[in-house]
């Protein structure tokens, strides 16, 4: 309850009972309205020096917050004569990314106290469909911070064909992914430049289109009374999840990055909306390599292969029918979403 409530409650009060007494004889007018005003100035400077502590405790969490963030270290700098990886095969000076991702004896914590990941190891061959699955808190999305070198391992080594990433210019690296996550993120502008955003090239309206069509989000932009120009509002809460993920499809596809990263992309739509979205990631995937982060495990089911993780570890890894097969984490893990 508001300050303020307790204090107008308590003048009502006083005001009451002075009139009371008023009424009484033994109290003038007076010195009631006297009490209140004196009630008043004595109160106002002990309100005012409440708020003012208040204000003083915020602005010291927000202090070590800020002090938190300016006394992280900076990222490293990228070595002499980085490698540099491309998409273009006619770019001699750089390495040509055909989606080949090794991960080898990888340990890492965010803390030298707790350790995340311990002693993983994956291969992943060019077009393939890795799954990431496992329960909340396995390590599934720090996989996916160390692929995209926003962290160095702690120990262990990541390759892009076969070139260590440490090795590596860490804008090359994050330029040959691609992402589409659980929390969509759209700006205050037109749909065309959602659509376009982070695109390392000028993008024409045609291309726009023909990424939405692939996206199946085409019919629905033209339904708007401004098409492509429609501006959206604050992160898009004019339009649904499931628009606004595929959006973020139509977006990837306009990168045309050769490895594509997956995170939960389709829970937090209803089973209808999944099907259109899954549908127009397939066409994502298509010739491309990806990781599929998922607790939905009927969206991996024809994943290439499904890495289990438990406590930073791969306990199992193989495709859908073989893990089944095991009947192991993984058969149980399945079973417990589809029994009943």
């Amino acid at each position: 309850v508001p300050r303020s409530t307790f204090y107008n409650v308590s003048l009502g009060l006083v005001s009451v009972f002075g009139s009371l007494m008023y009424l009484a004889g033994s109290i003038t007018i007076g010195n009631v309205s006297s009490f209140v005003l004196y009630s008043r100035k004595f109160s106002g400077p002990i309100n005012e020096t409440a708020n003012i502590i208040n204000e003083l405790q915020s602005a010291a969490a927000a202090a070590e917050r800020v002090f938190r963030l300016l006394d992280e270290s900076e990222e490293s700098p990228d070595v002499k004569d980085a490698v540099v990886f491309s998409k273009s095969k006619t770019d001699s000076d750089a390495v040509h990314i055909s989606g080949k991702v090794d991960i080898e004896n990888v340990n890492f914590g965010y803390t030298a106290e707790r350790q995340i990941i311990h002693d993983l190891t994956m291969n992943i061959k060019p077009g393939m469909t890795a799954a990431i699955v496992g329960p909340t808190g396995a390590g599934k999305t720090t996989i996916i911070n160390l692929l995209m070198r926003f962290y160095d391992p702690d120990s262990g080594v990541i390759s892009l064909e076969g070139k260590n990433i440490a090795e590596a210019n860490r804008s090359s690296v994050r330029r040959s992914y691609t992402m589409v996550l659980q929390d969509t993120w759209l700006f205050s502008g037109s749909i065309a430049d959602n659509i376009a955003y982070g695109s390392p090239r000028d993008v024409t309206r045609e291309e726009i289109e023909t990424a939405a069509k692939a996206a199946g989000i085409h019919s629905f932009i033209t339904s708007l009374p401004k098409g492509y120009d429609t501006i959206l509002t604050d992160e898009g809460v004019n339009i649904s999840k499931g628009q606004k993920q595929l959006l973020t499809i139509a977006r990837a596809m306009i990168s045309d990055a050769p490895i594509l990263i997956l995170d939960e992309a389709t829970s937090n739509v209803d089973s209808m909306t999944e099907m259109r979205i899954q549908s127009a990631m397939n066409k994502l995937m298509t010739n491309r390599t990806s990781f599929v982060i998922a607790h939905r495990l009927s969206t991996i089911r024809s994943a290439d292969i499904i890495f289990v993780l438990r406590d930073g570890r791969v306990i199992e890894c193989g495709n859908h029918d073989e893990l089944m097969l095991k009947k192991g984490f993984y058969h149980s893990l399945h079973n417990s979403q589809f029994e009943g």
